[in-house]
């Protein structure tokens, strides 16, 4: 007669990671073992646990605590052996194996593995002991080998950890995986913070807005931007090329990946946001109303509101001044009146064509002015960056000089500071070091809005049409109905190129001079 076990049996099986799994030490290989020492002891499997991506020092898995689950409802009519193929399999710390030992065997589990002989007595307790005390000793060394090799290579200038929006991680010859620009996602970030730092977007829920204009950005299942993402890009001095950990004990230095921005703009973003607080821009200024909050009422200066106006058979656009007590509150004035209004006011900044030759002609003086005093500027900053290097060093010395934690705080404050002018005198140099290129390439977009900057109204963007109205006007534009805008306030350049005119000063005709200019290589 066969002789019989009264033991029925379940598996435990759990990896920290999906790479065990690709290595040949997964959750499988595992099982195979475990099943095999089974059919040994003549067990009878009845249930299979498993825990993939879990931390041996957890003791709270989902795996393990369906598998105490089954033991309790089943402890009363029948005895389970839990088997593991290793003893680092069910912990790899001595409190975590202890807590989870005792778990198994108050719930009427016994422990068994065909890699130790799990006993009751002392000799058997102190091996156990020892060898998860040994599994432990391995994943602490393990967790310190990985961080030091991740801070190593940190130090190198290489980012480590999970890719910023707008990059990826690419394996690059001679640099292993880094981070390169992820298009056309990196393009949309580039812009959006060079937007902020330029003030084209007042707050940090317009960059949120531009982000999710476009449709390839990556978004939550609900299609938006989280407001933290936007917060954490325009913090991030990774897209600036640099690299900071502080816990880590590594301070602002260059990165081995390409910049989105420069660290002058990052400098610039980081200003807006500690400095006062912006109203934020109302979400209702849409395309229909690109004037809406720009344009203010002649009586009261309170800027204008809009709506949509029912009619008989379809709706009609307006703009309102929507101030209790003033003599136009709910008056309204059709949109296309205003916009035409505004159009006409727009094309009395284009300079006529002799006015604006004039005005490219000094400006390509001064463009050559540049280039001659280029190479002093350039001894300067080296001098300068000489000179914030000894001074990093002379308070690096301090710190290591004192004990008061206080002192220690300050000096890694002020080391932090000129760490910043480093790098921003770093760039500065690298930027004089590379060609600077021609007059007509550099400032041919300023020169064409400058030429007509009604052609950027005429966009179908709701940005470029607000970017209008920051390059163009100094304040916003009062306008009385039936009358029209009242005098607008310019802003610099065209004030300047207004106090060019002289005699020679004339308005452009409607079909505009930018042909000429483009003639002209512009």
């Amino acid at each position: 007669m066969k002789e019989t076990n009264k033991y029925q049996a379940i598996i435990y099986c759990r990896v920290s990671s999906v790479k065990q799994v690709s290595e040949g030490h997964g959750l499988g290989s595992q099982e195979t073992r475990c099943r095999e020492y089974a059919a040994h002891k003549r067990y009878d499997v009845v249930q299979v646990y498993r825990d993939e991506g879990v931390s041996g020092g957890l003791i709270d898995r989902p795996g393990m605590q369906e598998m105490l689950s089954f033991l309790r409802k089943h402890r009363k009519r029948q005895q389970h052996v839990v088997i593991i193929d290793d003893i680092s399999r069910l912990a790899r710390g001595l409190e975590a194996h202890l807590q989870l030992r005792a778990a198994i065997s108050e719930a009427g589990g016994k422990l068994e593995s065909p890699s130790i002989e799990f006993g009751e007595d002392s000799d058997s307790i102190l091996v156990e002991n020892l060898l998860a005390s040994v599994s432990q000793h391995q994943r602490q060394k393990n967790g310190e080998q990985t961080r030091n090799r991740m801070r190593a290579r940190v130090m190198n200038g290489y980012w480590v950890f999970a890719p910023p929006v707008g990059y990826r991680f690419e394996n690059v010859n001679g640099h292993g995986s880094m981070l390169v620009r992820d298009e056309p996602i990196a393009s949309i970030v580039a812009e959006a913070l060079e937007g902020f730092a330029s003030g084209r977007f007042d707050t940090q829920a317009e960059v949120k807005r531009f982000l999710e204009s476009f449709p390839e950005f990556p978004k939550n299942r609900a299609g938006e931007v989280r407001n933290q993402q936007a917060t954490d890009m325009l913090t991030r001095v990774l897209y600036a090329g640099y690299i900071e950990m502080p816990d880590w004990g590594i301070r602002l230095q260059p990165a081995k990946h390409e910049p989105l921005i420069s660290f002058a703009t990052y400098q610039a973003i980081q200003e807006r946001l500690n400095g006062s607080p912006k109203v934020p821009t109302r979400k209702d200024i849409s395309e229909d109303f690109p004037l809406r909050g720009f344009v203010t009422c002649g009586h009261c200066g309170t800027p204008l509101t809009a709506c949509w106006s029912k009619g008989r058979s379809t709706v009609y656009p307006y703009y309102l001044c929507p101030k209790r007590g003033c003599e136009a509150y709910g008056k309204s004035v059709r949109r296309e009146t205003m916009h035409g209004e505004f159009e006409a006011r727009l094309s009395e900044l284009q300079p006529s064509k002799n006015v604006f030759l004039m005005a490219r002609e000094l400006l390509r003086e001064h463009w050559e002015d540049g280039q001659t005093a280029s190479q002093a500027r350039s001894q300067s900053l080296e001098s300068q960056l000489r000179k914030i290097e000894r001074q990093v060093d002379h308070f690096l010395d301090r710190i290591a000089e004192t004990d008061s934690p206080a002192l220690i705080a300050s000096y890694e404050n002020r080391i932090r500071s000129l760490e910043e002018q480093k790098a921003l005198l770093g760039e500065k140099l690298r930027n004089r070091g590379q060609a600077r290129g021609s007059f007509e390439t550099a400032l041919r977009t300023a020169l064409q809005f400058l030429g007509n900057p009604q052609n950027l109204w005429l966009s179908d963007r709701l940005e470029d049409k607000r970017m209008v109205l920051k390059l163009a006007f100094a304040t916003r534009l009062p306008y009385v109905r039936n009358q029209g805008f009242r005098t607008a306030i310019p802003t610099l350049p065209f004030k300047v190129l207004g106090g060019l005119r002289g005699s020679d000063f004339a308005m452009a005709s409607p079909a505009g001079f930018e042909p000429a200019t483009l003639r002209l290589g512009i």
